[in-house]
């Protein structure tokens, strides 16, 4: 880690009594003076988040949410679709209107890349995923999910919130609130977006809304020079010692006291201390947790970190897509490993021309070849890791997007939003693997039979069901209503279960 960055804490010549030294290495610790100064005056917050026992038997403590934002085009990577291949460049008519963002619909488009099986399943995976093969008799998929809309914002909030509108907690709050914390000094919910832009709506996908506020996911950006923004005095600054900052601490208790004897019932102070806090915990525990250069070179080499020489079939160079991911999903398991709860990856929110993202509007090879196969060196690295440290049996893998792309071309090299049928997949903690659930029609268009679909609210339940917990029974009462993650809606999918 380089000494001037803000995470390096340089060593001292004397050496430190122990108060010093919790005044030091702590930044002041100020969470622990604040609690003291709190309790002193009858304003202390309760315990914050301490783990909770589940409701019934979980199979999974944890879980890693996979979010490819944009829309990843379900028949480029995991639904091969033979038919489009045979009828590529021919009219497609699906037999009804369609609303699209382009003015009529293309000629049938097949896939730019080979499709061929897959371990002890059989399972045809795209070359562009081809990483994922080595791990694919541990995921089930399922191809016949059913979107609510085709718009971005929306159908990114109905993926990670469960509700189309803005307003309601991210999956990642409700198992804060459900399960509480596996380790007092590190998030229970931690946000690593993509640095190169941030999704749909910003983080309204992992506010807590009307939860506590404390629930709320913790911004960590991977590869910044400043993973976590504040949470250690600028550099330079000469008014914060030793001296001054617990009598900052303790005007700072004071004006919280008379801020909370006004405002009963608002959580939103107290969700305050308490992540300063867990700030002051964090200044230890972070920089050690976030530091991937601990890790040997062959497994960072395993998650595509630092290799920048490798080429890539049909010409696609995605190494600096398998470095962007691989941290990513590096940092993700040294969290997990270390007590944190729910770990959302987003992946491909550049919106520079000729961006890079999921929305394939214009050139589905160009933003897709190395989006994909980065993302799958990255994840299938991830999936061997848990597996071989006996992680992988109690922690869940949600690869997930808010809609796939049409069967037909868009200005002939690009496709369009797909709500009506994509695909998620699911792994890990009590995952059978190896099995797909539910199929797309010939064309990827729509689900085969569309009487048994499953929608978001199911994947949501099964996430619930292996953390041990009952969707319909993990509320909060909030404007008259008995709020939950899966709104009136959700079935377990009971037939990927091990």
């Amino acid at each position: 880690m380089s000494p001037q960055s803000p995470w390096h804490r340089p060593g001292r010549a004397q050496p430190l009594n122990r108060r010093e030294f919790l005044w030091r290495s702590g930044g002041g610790l100020g969470g622990i003076a604040l609690a003291s100064l709190l309790g002193e005056q009858g304003l202390l917050a309760a315990t914050p988040s301490a783990s909770k026992t589940p409701p019934a038997r979980p199979r999974a403590k944890r879980v890693v949410q996979l979010f490819m934002a944009g829309a990843a085009s379900h028949v480029d990577m995991w639904d091969h679709k033979p038919a489009l291949a045979r009828h590529h460049g021919e009219k497609w008519d699906p037999g009804e209107a369609v609303e699209l963002f382009q003015d009529g619909l293309g000629s049938t488009f097949a896939s730019p890349w080979k499709f061929r099986p897959h371990g002890g399943c059989g399972k045809h995976l795209s070359e562009i995923v081809e990483p994922v093969g080595r791990v694919v008799d541990d995921i089930a998929f399922i191809h016949n999910l059913v979107g609510k809309t085709g718009v971005h914002s929306q159908a990114t909030l109905l993926q990670a919130t469960g509700f189309n509108t803005p307003g309601f907690p991210g999956m990642g709050c409700w198992a804060s609130y459900g399960l509480g914390s596996l380790n007092e000094n590190l998030p229970t919910f931690v946000v690593m977006p993509d640095l190169r832009g941030m999704p749909s709506n910003g983080a309204k996908n992992w506010d807590s809304a009307f939860l506590p506020a404390e629930h709320q996911g913790t911004l960590v950006r991977v590869g910044a020079e400043t993973p976590v923004e504040d949470l250690f005095p600028p550099p330079g600054n000469g008014f914060i010692t030793s001296e001054s900052e617990p009598d900052s601490l303790a005007t700072l208790a004071r004006l919280n006291g008379l801020h909370a004897a006004t405002r009963p019932g608002d959580s939103r102070l107290e969700a305050r201390i308490r992540s300063y806090e867990l700030a002051a915990r964090m200044q230890l525990a972070a920089p050690e947790a976030l530091d991937i250069s601990r890790e040997p070179a062959w497994v960072r080499a395993k998650y595509g970190i630092d290799d920048t020489t490798k080429r890539w079939p049909a010409e696609i160079n995605a190494a600096e897509e398998a470095d962007i991911m691989g941290r990513k999903c590096l940092t993700a398991r040294r969290l997990l490993e270390r007590g944190v709860r729910f770990v959302q990856i987003w992946s491909g929110n550049d919106n520079s021309f000729p961006r890079r993202n999921w929305d394939s509007h214009e050139d589905i090879a160009r933003d897709h070849g190395p989006l994909s196969l980065g993302m799958a060196i990255a994840v299938a690295a991830l999936i061997e890791d848990l597996k071989q440290r006996g992680l992988l049996d109690d922690t869940l893998i949600l690869w997930t997007t808010e809609f796939g792309r049409m069967p037909c071309a868009q200005g002939g090299k690009g496709r369009d939003h797909n709500p009506f049928v994509f695909t998620n997949w699911l792994c890990g903690g009590g995952i059978r693997g190896g099995v797909t659930h539910g199929q797309s029609d010939e064309w990827g268009y729509k689900p085969q039979d569309r009487s048994n679909i499953t929608e978001v609210y199911d994947i949501h339940a099964t996430v619930l069901h292996l953390l041990g917990i009952d969707h319909t029974r993990l509320t909060f009462r909030h404007n008259g209503i008995d709020r939950r993650l899966t709104d009136v809606h959700g079935e377990v999918i009971r037939p990927i279960l091990a």
